[in-house]
Parts: structure tokens; C-alpha cells; sequence
């Protein structure tokens, strides 16, 4: 009989086990599963374990494994007996294994549900989140492969694997016997357990950032010996912003004698430096970049930031090269920004790094800035300090990250450093695309509820090499679930900066309630009509005429401010004229005492022809680009280049609790961003109280998966019938209306003395069905007469019964025809839609979405959502229809989903809103295995 130990030549290698996981420290490991090939590294990785260690794992003294051992604990059949280990460097550092054990306790196969688990961690190693790593990834496997329990036996000296095990978040059992703690543990993900993982996971790709962008050393590969080309470049840009660590160039042409180069030590090779080096700066050939990744991963470098060019950007052979690069730094524990990256930057007292091709550091602030372009991020840079012609700098930045290719480093990771980090209160995201749309969501969602997250997102494919699901979801539905989760969405950079320093500098606004003063009834008239427009409530707008003074605008500044009918100020002022007219720096200081004074709302000021008044309104230090540069931007999705600008006269900052008003050069731009702070803002209050996912007593749950479980049996996806539509649906308390076939005239007269008299004939060809305009509907039938009329009308301008597919429906009550959509998609995840039937939805895209499960206050703004949702709601003297029965209906349909996602698709249209009730008259449902939940599982990073 062959024994479970001898099966792994039978049971194929599970490749998808493989994973690359970010630890406690912020550095990365490989997990993947022990096969016979690894019998060298695990004696190798045991000789390394001390003996207290191995006294913990095997409860005696055990200095060295036999032969035996070695080949029990690298033989697996990958169902029964499995194990994993955790690689740096292709070298053991952690390994886990269990075996499937009956009621007995002895060695069992399936059904049996229950297994013994065990860890051995190298010392050095330990305290890294290893071992909890490790411990997601083996009860994956283990449900996988039906498992539902785990037992693990520690002593009760062992506090640390213990802690593992207690703190993972599962449903756990805990005794003792003979001076052995027994812990028994299920494995289905619980809400503790998923929060746990999350926790973990946002402190550790946390960590991993800090590492990049806080190193205490850094070493520029590829400095050239003369001036000029990107390292020296760089190099250059480290020092003069006053880097505060260890600087190190390195060039393997440099002569041996070679000291430094402008100051900087200067060495052959990055194992030449004495001493730690947390930060590469690679900017070598793309051919010798790989050599360049060894010699840093070999001295124990923690992370990487690659300038080099000739990558996925390039084509195929590029994609494999930049896979082939991830795969080698993750190898050594390092993570990557790039490559093709502008660079890093971090303005803190304590780091001043400027590991990037922009030529000055910025001015210190409290914004963090992503952008995946260099271009963009240079223009982001310059539009956030510069002076005349643009919105001016209130700010300066906190941290700069420019990915490139973002081959690893992504928007996710720095969002989970931004969520935390004390010294950035506003984040700014230029986002191509977006890899993984239901982690991001999840991160803005949480971001959002503690600072601003204001994102322009393109309309980019996934990261070129990334092995990522690809949305299938529209660009607008998923700005709208962007919205959804908080996220301030903008479409041109120029939006995301008006909109980025007015929250970085001023209160979010408790109304939509505009005050709006100035020295020019016409530029004040343009102001309220743009805050109409952008549904904001502005009051009529105070005039101070053209001979204000500046204490004129103070007085009424401090009264606007007062007045506990505004909740925001806009300021508008234009040049004047005469002896009395305030200079610039005048007015300035009267508007930021009077802001200063009352600091509980916000202040804007729109400035025509008055840039002087824009740049003492900010008092910020010049950080633009140097005179006779030039930086390229994009304005409405189109690239340009910004125009040559020379850089403004430098200015000292306000004193200390001084505000900071940002000013913008029109009307237009200032109601915008207020206007965006006024819906985040009204996101922040309800996002306090989300609601809940509500119960109902009738739902059928375990009957709707039995039902489910018959009908995927007949095959991998399909669409249910009409009768199977309508059991399924039934056990969640939606009903269809009622709807018969009528193949033949006397069918038909049949099928409406079944359902009763008036009753509506419709069309249900895929070309006729929920098309009414097409005439293929005759409603309001009151007997056979008409009936039988209808039929041959139908029949007359369509065809053959059997090319139109005639039904007989029982007449619902009048109402409002919508329609109520749910969708899983792969990436994205279960999305519920809703908009009204027809043209609104079809043709204008008037559809509003939000994430399973919904809540019920979402629900209740869902169905606000739509522009054309005064139709609900009596527009025009109509009666307002039953609102909260349509929120109910769509509670059950997201019940339905999230409860079941093996239900891929669900339409119901139209369904009719009456006064009292709603009608469902068509519905479809389809059926498929559910994707796989990424966001379930444990902690991955992108896969190549």
C-alpha cells in the first residue's frame, strides 16, 4: 500500500501556492511549497535554528534532523501532508507544515477535517511576522484542500507561537494536559480574523515605504565621473537638499584610487561600503542593472528606487525583463519603486531626501503627492509652488513617490504609509490605472475617513507585467465607486491641485452655505452662479465697490465669518485704482488676520490680474523649477508643456498659526474645489454612521445555495430559466410578475383568464425585449377582444409568434419603470446599479453603483443618486412613488450577491415604482463559479 508520504509523484506541484509577502520590518519574503529538492536547504536552514528553538518544535533536545526526517519533511502529497517555507536569498528562513490527522489523532486522509500544524522559525528571523505570515498562507491551503480545523500542541514556555496562534483572530479552543498547551483553532475567515490581516498588512507595507523614503544611507549606482547623465544628476539633487543621512557614489568604472565625487565617498562597488545601506539609487544601462541588483542585495540593501529606462514600457522583451528584475530583488527581501521612476522625495527636518530628477527640493508641507509619470510629477510640483498665472503654493509636500512602471511599489502601498503618517494631512494621486480596484477602494475608504484622498484617475490598462484581474466594469462606474469609498475624484491635474490646497489648509465646510464678497459685482455675480451650478447655496453677493479698502475687506470678512447662516467665504478681488486702493501685501495680511480670527470655516479668493496678492497670500517659499526649465503637465488628459516661467521671487513664510488662503486665478477653478470639499466633507459625516446590512426573516438562505448547488451542476455557467428565476429569487423575497407564453392567439386568450383581466402583451425577442419604443408592448388589455387585436398587431409588424416570442403579463400598477442591476466583477468585486429604464439609463449612462454589501442608508442614497431621480419624488406635481419599498428591493437583490457568488449577474427590468409597492416584471439571472476572493486570502503582493 502506498503510503501518503511516497504520493507526491502523483500529485501535481501547486504553483498558485507560491507568494511574495511584505513582513513586519517592511522587508519581503518568498513562500512557496517544500519539495524533495530541498533537502540540502532544510539541513541547512536547521543547522542555523538554536537549540531552544528546536526544543520548542520538537518538546526535547533535537540537534540535527535524520535522514528520515529529512525525507519526511520534504516528501508531501500536497493534499494530506503539506509544507511551506518562507525564502530570502532562495534560502530557508521559516518553515510550516501540517498533516491531516482523524478523530483519533493518528495520520488520516479525507473526509477527515482536522490537521496538526507546527512552525520553526530561524532565530534571527523571529519577531518579523514570519510565522503569522506563514500561518495565513498554510490554512488557505488547508480549506483548499478541506481542512477546517487546525490543532497545534506548544509548550507553555513558547509565549511567542503561542501569541501567533491567539492573536490571528480565528474562532479557537484552548486547553492543557500534560504540561502541553493544546490549541484547536477553525479556519474559516471570521470578521476578527480578516481585521487582524489587514492590520498586519497595512503596518507592514507601511514599513516597507518608510524604508524607501526614510533611509539612514543611500548609494547612487551608476554616478558618472563627469558632470552630466542621470546618477550624477541625482547624486547632486541627494546633497544639495541637505540629505541628513549616509551618501554614498558608485560607478564600477570609477579608478581604484578614486575618493570621492563632489564631496561624495566614492567606491567601485556597493561591497566596498562599510556599514549598512538602506537605499539604492539605480541608474545604470537596463543590461546592467541586474548585476547592480546582486551586488545591493548581497550587501543586505533594503529597498530600491530604479531611474533605468528599457522596460515594460519597451514591449515583450522589456515585460520579461522588468518580471525578471521584481523577482530577483524580491529574491533578496528588497522592494522596488520603478523602475523607470522619477524618483522619491521626503521633506522631513530629519530625512531631506531628494532622491529624484527634479532639480530642488520642494518646500516642506503637508501634502503627499503619487504620480506613476515623471512628467506628471514634475508638473505637480511646479503647479503646487508656482506663482504667477496659476494657483498659488499654500503648501509644500510632504513626501513625493514618482513609480514609473510601478512594477512593485504601487499607489496601495504608499496609501497605506500616507494613512498614518503624522505629517501629511492631504494625499494627491495621479493614477493611470488602478491594478487593484477592490484593495484600493477598500485603502481610499479608510484613508478618507482620517484625511483628504483627492485622485485623477486615467483611463490606463493594468501595470504593464503585472499578473492582475482587469476590471471589466466601465471608467465611470468606477469613479463612482471611487466616489463611493470617499475619494475626492478630479479629472485634470490642474482640479487635483485647486482642490489638493484648499484642503491642506483650510477646515472642511460644514454646509453647502456660500458667503460671497468683493470689490466686483460682476466677478461676485459669475462666483454665485458657478456655486449654483455646482449645487452649492450661495447668498447673494456683497459689493464692497471698487475703492474698498483693506480694512474693508477685513470688516467684512469677520462679519461673513460670523454670520452662522455661511459656512464657507469666497473672496473676490480685482486691481483698483486711487490713492485709497489696498496694495497686495496689504489686503493679504487683512484677509489672513480676519481667517486667522475666525478659523472655523473655509476661505477662498478668486484674484484677477493680481499676483502679488496671490503670492503674499500664500508667503511660501519658491521651490519651482529653475529659470529656463521646462516641465510637462497634462490639462484635460492631453500632454503639453507648461510655458518657461521664471521662478518667483522667494517670500518668508507667515508667522507661526497664520492662514494660509489659497487663491485662484478664476471663479470657476475656486467654486470647484470648495465644492469637492463640501461633498467630502457631507462623505466624512456619513461615513461616521454607514449604516447596516439589515435582516429579513424570509429570506432562505440555505434553500437559495441548494437550489444554486442543483442548477451549477449542469454545467461551469448559465443562465436561469424563468421558472428557475423566479424560485431563486423567491427565497429572498423578491417576486416576479407573473408571465406566460403565448405562442398561439388562443394561448394567449388562455394565459389572461389565468392571471385575470387587464393584462399587458409584450415582445420578448432579444432584438424587442425592454424596448417599448419599438411598439412591441400593448398594455391595459380589458378582454379577449382587445386581446386577440393586440396579438394580430404584434404579429403583423414583427412576424411569426416564435420570431417575437409573445407573453401575457397581468397589469402592474402605474409607477416609475427602473431598472435594478448586480454584477461581480473580477477585480472590482460585487457592484449593485441602479437608474431609471430607457433613455436615462441607456443612453445618458444615468446609472448609480455602489459596493456589495450595501447598507441601508446606501441604499437610500443610491437611489438619490441619479440626475434623474426628482422623477421618484413627485417632480412637476407627479405622485411620489413608494421609495422605501425600492430600497428594499434592492437590500435583497446585494443580500442576494453577497451572500451567494456563485450569482454572477442579476438584472430585474423593469421594475415598476408605484405610489404603493413595486412590480418586478422581468428578471434575469446568471449563474457561474464565483472568481476568486484575492482580498480573502492571505496577505500576497502582485504576482509576475
Amino acid at each position: 500500500m502506498q503510503s501518503p508520504a511516497d504520493r507526491q509523484d502523483r500529485q501535481e506541484y501547486p504553483a498558485h501556492w507560491e507568494a511574495d509577502v511584505v513582513l513586519r520590518d517592511g522587508g519581503t519574503a518568498r513562500i512557496r511549497p517544500i519539495t524533495v529538492d530541498d533537502a540540502d536547504r532544510l539541513v541547512s536552514f536547521y543547522e542555523q535554528v538554536s537549540d531552544e528553538s528546536k526544543y520548542y518544535r520538537f518538546f526535547a533536545p533535537y540537534p540535527r534532523l535524520s535522514a528520515k526526517d529529512v525525507h519526511r519533511f520534504t516528501h508531501h502529497d500536497f493534499v494530506d501532508r503539506v509544507g511551506l517555507a518562507a525564502t530570502i536569498g532562495g534560502e530557508f528562513i521559516a518553515t510550516v507544515r501540517y498533516d491531516r490527522i482523524g478523530a483519533d489523532g493518528m495520520p488520516a486522509s479525507g473526509p477527515a477535517d482536522e490537521a496538526e500544524v507546527a512552525f520553526l522559525v530561524q532565530d534571527a528571523h523571529q519577531g518579523r511576522g514570519v510565522a503569522s505570515a506563514l500561518l495565513e498562507h498554510i490554512a488557505a491551503v488547508a480549506r483548499e484542500r478541506g481542512i477546517r480545523r487546525f490543532a497545534a500542541e506548544v509548550l507553555p514556555a513558547n509565549t511567542k507561537m503561542i501569541k501567533v496562534f491567539t492573536d490571528a483572530g480565528y474562532t479557537q479552543k484552548r486547553s492543557f494536559e500534560d504540561g502541553v498547551v493544546r490549541l484547536e483553532f477553525d479556519l474559516e475567515p471570521t470578521d476578527r480574523s480578516l481585521a487582524v490581516q489587514r492590520a498586519r498588512e497595512q503596518r507592514a507595507e507601511a514599513r516597507s515605504v518608510r524604508r524607501l523614503l526614510a533611509p539612514g544611507s543611500v548609494a547612487v549606482v551608476g554616478v558618472g565621473r563627469a558632470s552630466g547623465g542621470v546618477g550624477r544628476s541625482v547624486l547632486g539633487n541627494i546633497r544639495d537638499a541637505g540629505y541628513q543621512g549616509r551618501l554614498h557614489a558608485v560607478n564600477r568604472a570609477f579608478p581604484e584610487d578614486l575618493a570621492d565625487v563632489d564631496g561624495v565617498p566614492a567606491y567601485r562597488s556597493v561591497r566596498d561600503i562599510e556599514g549598512p545601506v538602506d537605499l539604492a539609487v539605480v541608474a545604470v544601462p537596463a543590461e546592467h542593472v541586474p548585476a547592480a541588483v546582486a551586488e545591493c542585495g548581497e550587501h543586505g540593501v533594503q529597498g530600491l528606487v530604479v531611474l533605468s529606462a528599457g522596460y515594460a514600457e519597451s514591449g515583450p522583451e522589456g515585460r520579461e525583463r522588468q518580471r525578471a528584475l521584481v523577482r530577483q530583488a524580491r529574491a533578496y527581501g528588497m522592494r522596488i519603486v520603478g523602475p523607470n521612476a522619477f524618483g522619491v522625495i521626503n521633506t522631513a527636518p530629519g530625512v531631506r531626501l531628494n532622491a529624484s530628477l527634479a532639480p530642488e527640493m520642494p518646500r516642506p508641507g503637508r501634502i503627499g503627492l503619487f504620480a506613476q509619470s515623471g512628467a506628471i510629477g514634475i508638473a505637480l510640483l511646479s503647479r503646487l509652488h508656482r506663482r504667477g498665472g496659476g494657483v498659488t503654493g499654500v503648501t509644500g509636500v510632504s513626501t513625493f513617490v514618482s513609480s514609473g512602471n510601478r512594477a512593485d511599489v504601487s499607489g496601495n502601498d504608499v496609501l497605506q504609509y500616507w494613512y498614518d503618517d503624522p505629517d501629511t494631512d492631504v494625499v494627491l494621486m495621479y493614477l493611470e490605472s488602478i491594478g487593484n480596484p477592490r484593495k484600493f477602494t477598500r485603502l481610499a475608504r479608510r484613508t478618507a475617513a482620517a484625511k483628504p484622498l483627492v485622485v485623477v484617475q486615467g483611463a490606463g490598462s493594468a501595470p504593464q507585467g503585472h499578473a492582475v484581474r482587469a476590471t471589466r466594469l466601465p471608467h465611470a462606474t468606477v469613479s463612482a465607486l471611487l466616489r463611493q469609498a470617499g475619494v475626492i475624484r478630479v479629472d485634470t491635474i490642474t482640479e487635483l491641485v485647486d482642490a489638493g490646497l484648499l484642503l491642506a489648509r483650510q477646515p472642511l465646510p460644514a454646509g453647502a452655505r456660500v458667503a460671497i464678497l468683493g470689490n466686483s459685482e460682476s466677478l461676485g455675480v459669475l462666483t454665485y452662479d458657478r456655486c449654483l451650478a455646482e449645487g452649492l447655496r450661495p447668498s447673494r453677493p456683497l459689493d464692497l465697490t471698487t475703492g474698498a479698502t483693506a480694512e474693508d475687506f477685513h470688516r467684512a470678512l469677520m462679519r461673513a465669518l460670523a454670520d452662522e447662516t455661511n459656512d464657507a467665504v469666497v473672496v473676490t478681488a480685482i486691481p483698483a485704482i486711487g490713492e485709497e486702493s489696498p496694495g497686495d501685501e496689504e489686503l493679504a495680511r487683512a484677509l489672513r488676520s480676519a481667517a486667522a480670527a475666525m478659523p472655523g470655516k473655509p476661505v477662498l479668493v478668486v484674484h484677477v490680474e493680481l499676483g502679488g496678492l496671490a503670492q503674499a497670500l500664500s508667503a511660501a517659499a519658491s521651490t519651482a523649477p529653475q529659470a529656463g526649465g521646462r516641465a510637462s503637465g497634462t490639462e484635460g488628459g492631453v500632454d503639453r508643456v507648461l510655458p518657461e516661467e521664471p521662478p518667483p521671487t522667494a517670500r518668508p513664510a507667515p508667522p507661526e498659526g497664520t492662514s494660509l488662503i489659497p487663491a485662484y486665478p478664476a471663479a470657476e477653478r475656486a467654486v470647484r474645489a470648495l465644492a469637492e470639499a463640501v461633498r467630502y466633507a457631507q462623505w466624512r459625516r456619513e461615513a461616521a454612521d454607514p449604516g447596516r446590512v439589515p435582516e429579513y426573516d424570509d429570506i432562505d438562505e440555505k434553500g437559495a445555495a441548494r437550489l444554486i448547488g442543483e442548477l451549477l451542476a449542469r454545467g461551469e455557467g448559465l443562465t436561469t430559466s424563468d421558472a428557475e428565476t423566479c424560485e431563486l429569487l423567491g427565497k429572498y423575497g423578491i417576486q416576479v410578475r407573473r408571465a406566460l407564453p403565448a405562442p398561439t392567439p388562443d394561448a394567449a386568450a388562455e394565459a389572461a383568464r389565468a392571471l385575470g383581466y387587464p393584462v399587458a402583451m409584450k415582445a420578448t425577442a432579444p432584438h424587442l425585449r425592454h424596448r417599448a419604443d419599438l411598439g412591441g408592448v400593448r398594455l391595459d388589455l380589458a378582454d379577449e377582444e382587445q386581446l386577440r387585436r393586440a396579438y394580430a398587431e404584434l404579429t403583423g409588424l414583427f412576424g411569426r409568434p416564435e420570431e417575437l416570442r409573445p407573453v401575457v403579463q397581468g397589469m402592474a400598477p402605474r409607477g416609475v419603470d427602473t431598472v435594478v442591476r448586480a454584477v461581480i466583477d473580477p477585480a472590482a468585486g460585487a457592484v449593485l446599479s441602479f437608474g431609471l429604464a430607457g433613455a436615462a439609463s441607456q443612453l445618458l449612462g444615468d446609472m448609480a453603483h455602489r459596493l456589495v454589501p450595501v447598507t441601508d442608508r446606501e441604499a437610500t442614497s443610491l437611489v438619490r443618486s441619479i440626475r434623474t431621480a426628482p422623477l421618484l419624488f413627485g417632480w412637476r406635481g407627479s405622485t411620489p412613488v413608494d421609495t422605501p419599498a425600492l430600497e428594499e428591493l434592492l437590500l435583497r437583490v446585494s443580500r442576494l450577491v453577497d451572500d451567494h457568488p456563485e450569482v454572477v449577474a442579476v438584472t430585474l427590468e423593469p421594475v415598476v415604482v408605484a405610489p404603493k409597492g413595486v412590480s418586478v416584471l422581468g428578471a434575469t439571472v446568471r449563474l457561474a463559479p464565483p472568481p476568486a476572493r484575492n482580498d480573502l486570502g492571505p496577505r500576497t503582493m502582485p504576482a509576475y
